[in-house]
């Protein structure tokens, strides 16, 4: 059997893992956690015991053969051959929005995503603080979850015009450019937010409508990215760079650089294009 054919019982174990990891982060919030690296991109031992579990879990259930895995902990002692070139690759962070985590504003989440060819096809993400877990299958649609309640589906508001949308946006990545494009996009409704999975939740449960990433010195990476993306265009929403075109998933360069623009679609293509035009008014 393919594993396109064997979707919906891999989404059931990926999402027992993802609750699973939930529970893992929860209970660290809940006692206590080291901060291994400190600095921009802090790792706490919250974020390692988290991925050695899912990677743990995923690899016990599916192997090495027919899947790849690709998570942000351990990438960088990976060799990209493990990878490169495999038709269905893994793509995790085990703990999105670390920073949040360590200063407890409960906005993290986990990332778990299934991909084929550079696209995602099956996602996870999990929300410890909510108690909710979020997840799509390509043409599946996107729902929600909690421990206590059956699954319901997910769809993007219908506000259609820029200046009614709210925009989410990082609350710790941003530089005075990004600032710039913030202070001059129409949107009257902006607010900030940690974890891309938890601002993606919130524009796939309509408490708001927009998302702004763009990449300075650093950009996000596909395990950002990936598991959220599932999530808002299977609840009716888009995810593109800015000049519309799609992202891929497992290069080489797992940086996703530019800007990326995530919306419930009513509008995207005129929001990319107002975006792409601020950029060429600033400055710095």
């Amino acid at each position: 059997m393919s594993v396109h054919d064997r979707l919906d019982e891999i989404l059931a174990i990926a999402c027992a893992i993802g609750w699973g990891t939930a529970d893992i982060l929860l209970n660290a919030q809940r006692s206590s956690f080291a901060i291994e690296t400190s600095g921009d991109s802090p790792v706490t031992s919250a974020d390692l015991a988290a991925n050695h579990y899912i990677l743990n879990n995923l690899q016990a259930t599916f192997g090495l053969q027919e899947f790849a895995y690709l998570s942000e902990e351990t990438f960088a002692a990976q060799p990209a051959s493990d990878r490169l070139g495999k038709p269905w690759v893994w793509i995790i962070d085990p703990l999105d929005g670390t920073k949040d985590f360590i200063n407890r504003t409960g906005e993290y989440a986990v990332h778990i995503a299934l991909t084929h060819q550079g696209r995602p096809v099956l996602a996870i993400v999990a929300c410890p603080e909510l108690d909710k877990l979020y997840y799509a299958t390509r043409n599946g649609g996107a729902f929600v979850e909690t421990r206590h309640q059956s699954p319901k589906p997910l769809h993007v508001s219908t506000q259609s015009q820029p200046e009614t949308l709210t925009l989410v946006a990082s609350r710790s990545h941003r530089d005075q450019r990004f600032a710039k494009l913030l202070e001059r996009f129409p949107c009257k409704g902006q607010k900030q937010m940690g974890s891309v999975g938890c601002k993606i939740a919130a524009i796939a449960e309509q408490s708001a409508d927009l998302y702004l990433s763009l990449s300075g010195n650093s950009a996000p990476k596909d395990w950002d990215f990936a598991a959220p993306e599932l999530i808002l265009t299977e609840a009716g929403g888009k995810f593109t760079h800015f000049d519309g075109s799609p992202l891929q998933y497992n290069r080489e360069e797992v940086s996703q650089w530019g800007g990326i623009l995530a919306s419930n679609g009513k509008c995207h293509e005129e929001l990319c294009a107002i975006a792409e035009n601020l950029l060429k008014a600033i400055h710095v």
